[in-house]
């Protein structure tokens, strides 16, 4: 892990002082003890200060808010990067006293379950992410579980940004270190870092398209193959599974177009996030074509189950008429009545089994001219 550049060394082997900062929301301090009871119950992964660009790493919140505000070291370039994941609710809470967060932001960000959307509270946007990871598996079943969705939530002010992550995945460890690695780019601010999230956010629903896409070819290989067996609990499962992708991929659109066509980022990070809506633009049809699909799929499924079901009743029907006839006739000769034809002849019975036999055939020959059987 980097540690900044020279001219910050100093500043961080010595006891960072008491500041005053500059701004709406100075930092608050604590004593050691608080400080070690923080570190005991924090959910905190990373906290940085960033300064042109440069990673200065701090031992608390308050080191990197006075790195960043501080007339000593402010150079107008300079952010807070928090990364939280799976805080409690007092956790926020300290961190609302320290960003300026509004309450309604930080409940939205401790309860999760939310929907994706781009809020505005007095300066500070709150932006939710929702993530979603491709589970492999040997094959598609009625019970597996394909697509695992979590929640990304982002704070953004003008010099800081707090990261808060629900779920087991969508770790943003690589999108820390991709743009530490960028320097350049890690200088235009805090809508750097949010538009690096939203990349890795969209990148990552291509990636789930991609497994998705495969397990929808599987559908179709079995029920189109001759040995097909029963698909409908499969197809039903995996359509499930697409309305939850839906649901993380459909509502991003609006909080994407904010981003670009109103002053909420930097004009130069609005271009970036043109480029994340169209890789959005495309997993959206890609989602969509998918459900489509299996639609499609599903009915041809059913429309194959129907006639599999028509033509083994044609069968049945068939095989029954032909017993009719031996049924018919026995039971007419068995009601035991004197005068019958052929009743006392020598040859009765040869007679009426002939006649049952040839019944039987023309009718089997008739059912199977007809395709019945």
């Amino acid at each position: 892990m980097r540690t900044g550049t020279a001219f910050f060394k100093p500043v961080l082997r010595a006891p960072i002082p008491r500041p005053i900062l500059r701004g709406r929301h100075p930092a608050p301090t604590a004593t050691a003890d608080v400080q070690k009871a923080r570190r005991e119950r924090s959910s905190i992964i990373d906290c940085a200060a960033y300064l042109d660009g440069h990673r200065v790493n701090t031992t608390s919140i308050e080191d990197a808010m006075y790195l960043v505000r501080s007339e000593e070291t402010h150079t107008g370039n300079g952010f807070a990067w928090v990364g939280l994941h799976e805080p409690d609710a007092a956790e926020l809470e300290e961190l609302a006293e320290v960003f300026g967060l509004h309450p309604l932001a930080v409940e939205d960000a401790v309860h999760a379950h939310q929907r994706p959307k781009l809020e505005r509270y007095d300066g500070v946007t709150f932006v939710v992410f929702k993530t979603c990871r491709y589970l492999e598996h040997d094959r598609l079943t009625a019970t597996c579980e394909v697509i695992e969705t979590g929640e990304i939530m982002v704070f953004l002010g003008e010099d800081f940004v707090v990261t808060v992550r629900h779920g087991d995945h969508g770790t943003l460890r690589p999108v820390r270190s991709s743009l530490e690695d960028n320097p350049d780019l890690l200088s235009m601010g805090p809508a750097a870092v949010l538009h690096a999230i939203a990349d890795q956010v969209v990148d990552d629903y291509l990636t789930v398209a991609d497994g998705v896409q495969g397990d929808i070819d599987e559908v179709e290989t079995s029920v189109f193959t001759p040995d097909r067996t029963n698909e409908v609990e499969r197809i039903y499962h995996l359509k499930r599974e697409i309305i939850e992708l839906k649901r993380a991929v459909a509502p991003l659109s609006a909080p994407l177009r904010q981003l670009i066509t109103r002053p909420i980022v930097p004009a130069e990070i609005r271009e970036y996030f043109r480029n994340v809506e169209d890789h959005l633009t495309r997993v959206r049809d890609h989602v969509s074509s998918f459900d489509e699909l299996l639609s499609s799929i599903l009915q041809a499924h059913l429309a194959q189950v129907t006639v599999a079901d028509n033509k083994d009743m044609r069968k049945i029907s068939a095989w029954a008429a032909i017993f009719a006839v031996p049924t018919a006739a026995t039971g007419i000769y068995g009601m035991n009545f004197d005068n019958m034809p052929f009743l006392h002849w020598r040859f009765g019975f040869t007679a009426v089994i002939a006649a049952i036999a040839l019944g039987c055939y023309f009718l089997y020959r008739g059912f199977r001219r007809n395709g019945w059987l």
